[in-house]
C-alpha cells in the first residue's frame, strides 16, 4: 500500500514568500502523525494543499497513492477534516449539515441519514440533531467538526488544532475517540499547539518552522535529545565551582545550591555526589530533572531571523484559504 500522505519537495509560495520550503514527509498508512510548529510555520498550508484549498506551487503531494491536484476526487474522498475555524452552514440543523457533507461525497441520501446519526452518536451531541450551529457550546462546535469530518468514513483523519480552547475534560474525552478511530485503522493527522497532546498521542512527529521540516521523530527519541539536570542543595556554599568531570555539560553555582548539566541524570548522579564528597562537599539534598518536550520544541524551532514579513503571513497560512484559481465550490467544498 502507498503511504498515506507522501511529498516530495513540496514548494507553496504567496508572491515572494515561501510559505512550504521543499517539504518532503512520509506518513504511513494507521500511524497516528503530529504535526508541530510555531505560528507561522506552514502547518496549515501544508494541510490546505492537501484538501485543495490551495493549489502548490512545486513539487510533489499524493494521498494514498492520489495526486493531491490531477486525482483530486479521489484524494480527497480519502480524508476527513476538522479544521480550526468554525466553517459550518448556520441555517441548517446540524444533522443536516451532516447529510449535506455525506452528500457532497457521493454518500446516497438513506445512507447519509444514517451516517449523521451514528457519528453524532459517537461524539457525543446526538440528542443535539436537530439544532443549529449557533445554538451549540464551543465544545459541542468542536465535537460537530469531529463528526463532520468522519461522516465520510475517511482513511485520513486530518485534525488542526481540535481540541483549541476546549476545557479539560472535553479535551480527554476527544483524546479517548480519536485513539479508538486510530486503533480502528484510520490514520491521522493532528496538528497541535499542546506539546503534551502530540506526546500523548503521536507515534511520530514531525516539527516545522518556517515552512521547512526541521526533524521527524518519536516524542521518545525528541525527548532524548535533551539533558538532565542535577540540582544538588550543599550544607554550605562553596568558595567557587567544583571542578567536575567531562560528563558535566554545564556547572552553575548559586548560594548552596548546585546544577550539574549532564547526559543521564540517574546514572551520572552517583559519580557526582562521589566527586564532591572528595572535595569536602557534604550533601544535603539532591534532586535531578529532564528536559521537558516542550524545551526542546522550543530549542528546535528558535529563529533568530524571523522577520516581521514571516510573522504577518500567518493570516495567510492560518486563517486564509487562497483560491489560486480552483473553482469556487471546491474552494467552498467543507462549509455545508
Amino acid at each position: 500500500m502507498p503511504p498515506a500522505i507522501e511529498t516530495v519537495d513540496l514548494v507553496k509560495e504567496y508572491g515572494d514568500l515561501r510559505a512550504l520550503q521543499e517539504l518532503s514527509l512520509t506518513v504511513e498508512e494507521g500511524e497516528f502523525f503530529g504535526l508541530l510548529g510555531p505560528n507561522g510555520a506552514g502547518k496549515t498550508t501544508f494541510i490546505n494543499t492537501l484538501v485543495g484549498l490551495v493549489r502548490k506551487t512545486g513539487g510533489d503531494a499524493r494521498v494514498f497513492g492520489y495526486d493531491v491536484e490531477d486525482d483530486y476526487q479521489q484524494a480527497r474522498d480519502a480524508i476527513g477534516l476538522a479544521p480550526q475555524e468554525f466553517n459550518v452552514d448556520r441555517f441548517f440543523s446540524i444533522r443536516e449539515v451532516l447529510k449535506h457533507k455525506a452528500g457532497y461525497h457521493g454518500v446516497p441520501e438513506s445512507e447519509a441519514a444514517e451516517r449523521a446519526d451514528e457519528v453524532l452518536k459517537r461524539v457525543g451531541i446526538y440528542d443535539k440533531r436537530d439544532e443549529r450551529f449557533d445554538w451549540l457550546s464551543g465544545g459541542m462546535k468542536r465535537r460537530l467538526l469531529l463528526a463532520r469530518a468522519l461522516v465520510t468514513e475517511p482513511d485520513l483523519l486530518i485534525l488542526d488544532e481540535p481540541t483549541a480552547g476546549v476545557d479539560v475534560q472535553l479535551r480527554h474525552d476527544l483524546w479517548e475517540l480519536v485513539t479508538e478511530l486510530n486503533e480502528e485503522g484510520t490514520t491521522i493527522l493532528l496538528t497541535t499547539h499542546y506539546i503534551e497532546e502530540a506526546e500523548r498521542l503521536c507515534d511520530r512527529v514531525a516539527i516545522m518552522n518556517e515552512g521547512r521540516k526541521v526533524t521527524v521523530a518519536t516524542p521518545d527519541e525528541l525527548k532524548g535529545r535533551g539533558t538532565d539536570t542535577i540540582a544538588v542543595r550543599l550544607e554550605s556554599a562553596p568558595a567557587r565551582t567544583p571542578d567536575l568531570g567531562a560528563y558535566a555539560h554545564e556547572t552553575t553555582v548559586s548560594g548552596e545550591r548546585l546544577e550539574v548539566r549532564v547526559d543521564d541524570g540517574g546514572s551520572t548522579a552517583p559519580q557526582l555526589l562521589n566527586d564532591l564528597e572528595a572535595m569536602g562537599h557534604e550533601i544535603a539534598d539532591l534532586e535531578i530533572t529532564r528536559t521537558s518536550l516542550e524545551e526542546i520544541f522550543v530549542d528546535l524551532t528558535r529563529s533568530e531571523d524571523r522577520t516581521v514579513t514571516r510573522s504577518s503571513a500567518e493570516s495567510s497560512d492560518d486563517g486564509e484559504s487562497p483560491t489560486d484559481g480552483r473553482e469556487p465550490e471546491r474552494e467552498q467544498e467543507g462549509v455545508a
